[in-house]
């Protein structure tokens, strides 16, 4: 399902995207879940833990400008499809640093709107729905794919590291950690650099000859004999990644 943030510090400019966004579902048969942001620092509260496909931001708002508050949901979504809607032409070109699809001048019109989130859900990575169900000591588990960090394979057992910090530790098994984790690894977000673990590329913070360096900080090792390889699938991930955006 499509999942659209609205953070504008107006409330009458929320109500008009949202009444513009309802009307575009409506018409064209969608399903979505929106949330209002009144103010930035509640929406870079909710992107520490959740993800949007969407992002529909004001610019001038109290303690963090738009332009900042989209710089930082880059650094946890590098896919998310990002549009400014402002009062203010004159920031456009500073906005471009975050990425945007558009830059929507207020008051918005409404097939402006319309034209610009259809070319939003064209480019949304609607497969972050996706989830693996992972059997645990005490239940069955099921997690979004989107919101794995990584996997470690450790004693006959997998650990998945999740985005809000919780880590999720499979029952022992026989069949080797790649044939346990085959679903997930074919997802094209994923990839196995260690014999003992495999990443999600949209979570890595920093590439090294060595190792990557997630988001929360930790470092996953890369086996030496698999550097070339892991270094080429990463690279080829970061372009195609440009290329949709």
């Amino acid at each position: 399902m499509l999942k659209i943030a609205i953070c504008d510090d107006q409330p009458r400019e929320l109500e008009v995207i949202n009444k513009y966004i309802t009307e575009y579902l409506d018409t064209h048969a969608l399903e979505a879940e929106m949330k209002e942001f009144s103010h930035p620092d509640k929406l870079l509260t909710s992107i520490e833990t959740e993800t949007f496909h969407l992002y529909i931001l004001d610019i001038v708002m109290p303690m963090v400008n738009g332009i900042e508050l989209g710089k930082e949901i880059r650094h946890f979504n590098r896919e998310a499809q990002i549009v400014y809607a402002t009062t203010e032409p004159q920031f456009a070109l500073q906005a471009y640093a975050a990425s945007p699809i558009n830059y929507l001048i207020k008051p918005i019109e409404k097939q402006q709107l319309f034209d610009t989130l259809t070319l939003a859900i064209s480019k949304a990575d609607l497969a972050e729905d996706q989830t693996f169900a992972v059997k645990t000591a005490e239940s069955l588990r099921v997690m979004k794919l989107s919101d794995i960090i990584c996997c470690e394979y450790r004693s006959h057992a997998v650990i998945f590291s999740l985005a809000n910090g919780e880590e999720v530790s499979s029952r022992t098994f026989r069949e080797n950690f790649s044939e346990y984790c085959a679903s997930i690894l074919k997802d094209r977000h994923f990839l196995q650099c260690h014999t003992s673990f495999i990443i999600n590329m949209r979570r890595v913070e920093r590439f090294a000859k060595d190792n990557f360096t997630l988001y929360g900080g930790k470092i996953v090792p890369i086996a030496a004999k698999q550097y070339t390889s892991v270094r080429d699938q990463y690279m080829n991930f970061l372009m195609a990644r440009q290329v949709r955006t």
